[in-house]
């Protein structure tokens, strides 16, 4: 069963697929590689994970597109949501 879902091999983020507990390590295809992620805090279904380190002031990239800025530094594993990225459409 898969529990992440990436839109694009570009993406920076994925989408839980049911809620992710911290200390979860996770298998994830990105393209032709598969890579672990150790979950680093609770992510709620329907939420999404750093797939990569984000830099404070970097793109967050979902759909292959931009969504937004990351307002901090993201770990890999944490829960990218409004508590770290601005929006860029409003």
């Amino acid at each position: 069963m898969k529990i992440l879902f990436i839109h694009d091999e570009s993406d920076n983020v994925a989408v839980a697929l049911r809620d992710l507990a911290p200390g979860e390590i996770l298998e994830i295809e990105i393209g032709s590689k598969t890579e672990k992620i150790e979950v680093k805090e609770p992510i709620p279904f329907g939420h999404k994970i750093a797939i990569r380190d984000i830099e404070k002031g970097s793109n967050i990239i979902k759909y292959g597109e931009v969504i937004g800025i990351a307002t901090d530094k993201i770990v890999k594993g944490s829960h990218v949501h409004v508590h770290n990225i601005r929006s860029l459409r409003y």
